[in-house]
């Protein structure tokens, strides 16, 4: 099976984004601690290294991506291929559940995939998210309204937040949007 991959540019940030034939493997932030492992992860459940070139799902994901910058998308098409143990697959299809400009807790999320006593197993199958922003781990945030881990870091998930019109705390941020202007 053929994983192809490209880069992405976004206001954020340069991102690479990597597809099978069935949907899209990976989308994260070029320079992010763990994509490397993460990538690794994809081409060993894909049986194929990565290659670069361009796909109908890469050339999906750039539209959409670039139309959600621009605000004029609230939610995404592109064929996903997610790869995670089942459970992770669970907590990521309850991300995508989420609507735009809305955030959860991870106990909420843990409720949601029937698991209510399950919130750091949750915590942690979002650190494991493959699928930046499209598979929206930015929208989960701390039971008292606080900004918590996100792979991009804390200043990216403060913009796409802000850009998805949510008001979230941000004590330890000064500026908007965390320095990106969008």
């Amino acid at each position: 099976m053929a994983l192809l991959s490209r880069r992405l540019p976004t206001p954020l940030g340069e991102m690479l984004a990597v597809a099978s034939p069935q949907g899209l493997c990976l989308l994260e932030f070029i320079g992010q601690r763990g994509v490397e492992r993460e990538l690794a992860q994809v081409e060993a459940a894909r049986g194929s290294p990565v290659g670069e070139g361009d796909s109908a799902i890469t050339a999906q994901a750039a539209h959409e991506l670039a139309e959600y910058f621009a605000g004029r998308r609230t939610a995404f098409g592109v064929p996903l291929d997610l790869v995670g143990t089942p459970f992770q697959i669970d907590a990521w299809h309850a991300l995508v559940a989420i609507p735009y400009g809305q955030t959860r807790s991870y106990a909420s999320q843990a409720r949601a995939i029937g698991r209510p006593t399950a919130t750091r197993a949750v915590a942690a199958a979002n650190g494991q998210n493959k699928i930046s922003i499209i598979v929206p781990c930015h929208r989960v945030i701390g039971s008292d309204g606080s900004l918590t881990g996100f792979g991009g870091g804390l200043p990216r998930k403060q913009a796409l937040l802000a850009l998805e019109g949510r008001a979230v705390q941000a004590d330890w941020l000064h500026g908007e949007a965390g320095g990106f202007a969008l």
